[in-house]
């Protein structure tokens, strides 16, 4: 495994110059520069991962909030800091924000209703009742709902029936043909199944103690952390299953990831480290197998903090509570991060 570069850790941060509510300051191990996107007096957190919440193109990040009272969909813009709230909801789902393919609707749950709403104008819509969560992928913005442990594909008004038993939402494949999903097995362990749309049975894929399931950007293999049992650690190793059946092929062991996601092209991975005397944001490079420290991220939770590159792969965003309340953070990659097509 490579291992961590580290700096001397310097004893606070500098801080640097404001824009709107965005804070710049120093990082303390080295010295990149790191945004604070949200102020640490309310609560504020990040979609899942694997939806579209930032968009490069337009330079805005979609997030959740409290600071209205109870969580509502908020909108960041990304060049002067100025942050906007988008709709109101009743019981939001905090997480499941998710902006379309083309960047113009924003959906997310309220309760068991999946709403949309423009970005421009407008109240939210109900796209349909009774979901326990959803997501969309795709240029197609092919939509999988999951009702209590069933999943549907949902095409104007038609369910398609894909699977029972889920214990998770169903994810679509970059080249919509299919989902994978997660089923539990005993104890902390879990499956992961694929889902085709053409009708056939689910398959199994992989399973044992693993998180942070993610499709190659290029559709062909799922990647996910498994936790695997050392004679004196536990660890975190980044391993990826084709769908033809193929065993599972271990890609490269981290620095005790508790979390990660990969770049827009699946070269390169940010992952937000468990150990406690190192609580770092680290880019691992997939070909060289190497790892390098963007920044401290403190949270109480590593594996809240939920790190994920930008579409273009030049920002990576993730949220800490060190401040106080959960807030939203990013720090510049462009430097050691090749630019990838903002599909």
């Amino acid at each position: 495994m490579a291992a961590v570069k580290r700096q001397k850790r310097k004893r606070t941060a500098r801080p640097l110059n404001a824009a709107g509510e965005f804070v710049r300051f120093t990082d303390p191990v080295t010295e990149n520069v790191v945004v604070r996107l949200t102020r640490p007096t309310s609560q504020s957190l990040l979609p899942e991962t694997e939806n579209r919440f930032v968009s490069s193109r337009e330079a805005f990040l979609i997030f959740s909030s409290d600071r209205s009272g109870v969580f509502a969909p908020f909108h960041a813009n990304l060049k002067d800091g100025v942050i906007t709230q988008v709709a109101e909801a009743n019981t939001l789902h905090p997480r499941s924000l998710a902006l379309d393919a083309k960047e113009h609707e924003l959906y997310f749950l309220d309760g068991d209703l999946l709403r949309a709403v423009s970005l421009s104008r407008g109240q939210p819509k109900t796209i349909v009742d009774s979901v326990t969560d959803y997501h969309f992928g795709g240029r197609s913005n092919v939509l999988v709902i999951q009702q209590e442990e069933k999943l549907y594909r949902w095409a104007s008004g038609e369910r398609q029936h894909l699977a029972d038993g889920a214990s998770s939402r169903g994810v679509v494949s970059p080249l919509e043909d299919g989902c994978f999903f997660l089923r539990n097995s005993s104890g902390n362990e879990k499956e992961i199944w694929y889902a085709s749309f053409r009708g056939t049975r689910p398959k199994l894929l992989a399973k044992g103690p693993i998180s942070s399931p993610y499709w190659r950007p290029d559709g062909q293999t799922v990647l996910f952390l498994n936790h695997v049992n050392r004679k004196s650690y536990i660890a975190s190793i980044v391993c990826e299953v084709a769908l033809d059946g193929s065993p599972v092929h271990e890609v490269v062991e981290t620095s005790q990831f508790a979390c990660f996601a990969p770049n827009g092209n699946g070269s390169v991975f940010v992952g937000a480290s468990q150990s406690k005397a190192q609580p770092d944001i680290v880019i691992l490079l997939r070909s060289a197998r190497r790892e390098m420290v963007l920044c401290e991220h403190r949270a109480t939770n590593p594996r809240a903090v939920c790190p994920a590159f930008s579409p273009n792969s030049q920002r990576v965003y993730f949220q800490s509570d060190h401040e106080g309340k959960s807030s939203l953070y990013s720090v510049n990659v462009e430097r050691l991060v090749t630019e990838t097509e903002d599909t």
